[in-house]
């Protein structure tokens, strides 16, 4: 009698999108929003059921400028439950504008080693050539295969494998919209096998609040720009923000005479420094003038690292949703984000092939 091998379990996970948007016939506006649940995108590749048996749940049905982190938590503990079920695999499509946070914030929160893949669409179900089947089929054989295990949540788009802490998107238009400018894709997908060209550490999540906890407190993201006096800065306590990201220029710079201010800020709450440039790490220790990263770090200021400003930001709101509190200890933050960048650079493990 022939032993039946058992398919691998993979959970769809649906948030809405461009990838579950259509047009409504009866709408008198135009324009497409998102309609499709997670079953009915699974049904439209029918060669899914060749690659995992395959759950469907549809969790929420928005555009992605409307998810939370809050959400975005409770997918984690979705997912964990998944995981301590025996799920081998989960995949979560959403649309494209927020997948580089999202993706980021389950690389955060979600515990289990198994593979976790966002995955979205570039072009609508009503548009010639859409990319939404071919991303999803790619996503489920990522989430299927050993080698993509313990890499932490991954973004897979167009036949590229990228870890989620450093991938973003570049263009409003092009389905090669999503780059890793920092450290490149990890992997790709040929032919539908999946090949994991480097193994980044998994990220360090201890001092990190469990998925599913915690209310989010209001963290500033603000971008230097030419001749900006960064006025808004001196408005963040009195409009109720816990912490704030300061995207610099270049490696690490701001108007000179902006620090002060930021100085004064850093010392109440969190005020973690990033580069606007996306790409590259901050500087820490190259240039000496007044508003340099030099000058901002001995003033308490927390660098970023190799992470953007939207990054960042997830990374410092999960932390002020912990059960200590890192308002009162800066000191925790600081730390907490050491840990991080200094657990995450661990490359050049090729993977063994499929």
């Amino acid at each position: 009698m022939t032993e039946q091998i058992r398919m691998p379990r993979v959970t769809v996970f649906s948030l809405g999108g461009t990838i579950a948007s259509t047009s409504d016939a009866g709408a008198e506006d135009g324009g497409v929003a998102p309609r499709l649940g997670a079953a009915e995108l699974v049904q439209a590749v029918p060669r899914l059921r060749e690659t995992a048996e395959l759950e469907s749940v549809a969790f929420r049905q928005a555009p992605s400028p409307d998810l939370t982190v809050a959400d975005i938590s409770e997918l984690a503990a979705e997912i964990d439950e998944r995981f301590a079920d025996g799920v081998d695999g989960v995949v979560i499509t959403q649309g494209t504008d927020t997948i580089e946070e999202t993706s980021f914030a389950l690389d955060l929160l979600v515990r289990g080693p198994q593979p976790v893949v966002v995955t979205g669409a570039m072009r609508n179900p009503t548009l010639a050539g859409p990319d939404g089947s071919a991303n999803l089929l790619a996503a489920v054989q990522v989430a299927v295969t050993p080698e993509a295990a313990g890499l932490g949540a991954l973004v897979v788009l167009n036949d590229e494998i990228h870890a989620a802490r450093f991938v973003r998107k570049t263009h409003t238009t092009n389905p090669a919209t999503f780059r890793s400018v920092t450290a490149g894709p990890i992997g790709w997908v040929t032919e539908g096998r999946p090949r994991i060209g480097l193994r980044p550490a998994p990220p360090r999540r201890d001092d990190l609040p469990r998925s599913g906890t915690g209310s989010f407190p209001a963290v500033a993201l603000l971008t230097c720009a030419l001749g900006d006096d960064l006025r808004l800065v001196g408005e963040l306590d009195r409009l109720g923000y816990a912490g704030l990201v300061i995207e610099a220029f270049g490696g690490g710079h701001v108007p000179g005479h902006a620090v002060p201010m930021l100085a004064e800020v850093a010392a109440r709450m969190p005020v973690v420094l990033a580069s606007r440039t996306g790409g590259g790490e901050l500087l820490r220790e190259t240039y000496g003038f007044p508003g340099s990263e030099r000058d901002l770090l001995s003033r308490g200021l927390i660098p970023a690292g190799f992470l953007d400003g939207p990054k960042a930001r997830i990374l410092l709101s999960l932390l002020l949703a912990g059960p200590a509190d890192p308002v009162a200890d800066l000191a925790a933050v600081r730390i907490a984000f050491q840990r991080f960048l200094g657990s995450t650079f661990s490359f050049g493990q090729h993977s063994r092939s499929r």
